[in-house]
């Protein structure tokens, strides 16, 4: 089979029809997974990820992720899209339910996935697209995702303008990291009491995020561990964020809160961090829920 790099258009109208389809969770932050590495079809539509991650008149999900096949460097390629369409750099938690499926495949204990930047494939810079995750088979069903180096420039993020990232001027001073996807991290003394569906879209669509951000609200409850509650960029509260915790334990240990490694309590269930010389490692459960045959009066109602 010829391989298809990142960069390269596929040969036919993306319909999920013609592809394996799962459904995946890492703590409740659930993925529609399009498995697109044995035929080469076009990437979904806008219009086709709102209607699969629909939880009413469609699969439902938070994000929906694209398999597809990669040069040797990769085991294989990972296109990440929002609820809303919208192009995502990153999602730990897709990542590593993948890994739970390659490594099932090959009863092997690491694989090594690539993470696309959308815009850099727009952008015509392929040399740019691609950010490697390692991902290895843990104890107890756990699986481990390398997510890299956290970065506090607020170009890499980006935010409109020069200010210091460590204390936003915003109400509440909160943090800003890429992941590489832009977090903004509040430390605050109680997330739970935070009315997340109410802020987290201000701080969202701020001006001061032009392409926008997830929202993180971070209690400190005991050495090394924190409490977070996530707002998803696209539009949603959700129950678990990778990337997310690993932006709010680089945020957190920067103001000395914690040290390199900590667990991260979010409203599914909890991961571990730990912050390398080689990157931030995100380790956690991955859980397979079902294999999806869509109905042909579903697919007739986004064509």
């Amino acid at each position: 089979m010829a391989v298809q790099s990142a960069y390269m258009p596929g040969v036919m109208a993306f319909d999920a029809r013609k592809n394996r389809m799962l459904k995946m969770h890492g703590l409740g932050n659930d993925f529609v997974v399009l498995d697109d590495r044995f035929e080469a079809v076009d990437l979904p539509s806008a219009a086709a990820v709102r209607s699969l991650a629909d939880r009413h008149r469609g699969i439902g999900c938070d994000t929906v992720v694209s398999i597809r096949p990669s040069t040797d460097a990769f085991d294989a390629e990972l296109w990440f899209f929002n609820s809303d369409g919208s192009p995502a750099s990153a999602c730990g938690n897709a990542t590593r339910c993948v890994a739970k499926l390659l490594l099932a495949e090959t009863e092997g204990d690491s694989v090594t996935l690539a993470a696309v930047d959308q815009a850099a494939v727009a952008a015509g810079r392929p040399g740019a697209a691609f950010r490697a995750l390692p991902c290895r088979r843990g104890a107890g069903g756990a699986y481990s995702v390398n997510m890299g180096q956290p970065e506090f420039g607020w170009q890499s993020i980006p935010l409109a303008r020069a200010v210091d990232t460590a204390a936003l001027p915003l109400a509440g001073a909160p943090a800003a990291v890429a992941m590489p996807n832009p977090h903004c991290v509040f430390f605050v003394p109680d997330a739970d009491a935070v009315d997340l569906s109410r802020v987290g879209p201000e701080i969202e669509h701020d001006p001061l995020f032009p392409d926008r951000t997830n929202v993180e609200y971070v209690s400190l409850i005991g050495p090394d561990r924190l409490r977070m509650r996530v707002w998803e960029r696209g539009g949603m509260v959700t129950l678990a964020c990778g990337s997310g915790a690993c932006a709010a334990v680089a945020a957190a240990h920067r103001r000395g809160l914690v040290g390199r490694r900590a667990t991260v309590e979010l409203d599914g269930g909890a991961l571990e961090i730990d912050w390398r010389d080689d990157g931030l490692w995100m380790t956690g459960p991955a859980s397979h829920v079902a294999e999806i045959a869509l109905a042909p009066e579903f697919w007739a109602r986004q064509t």
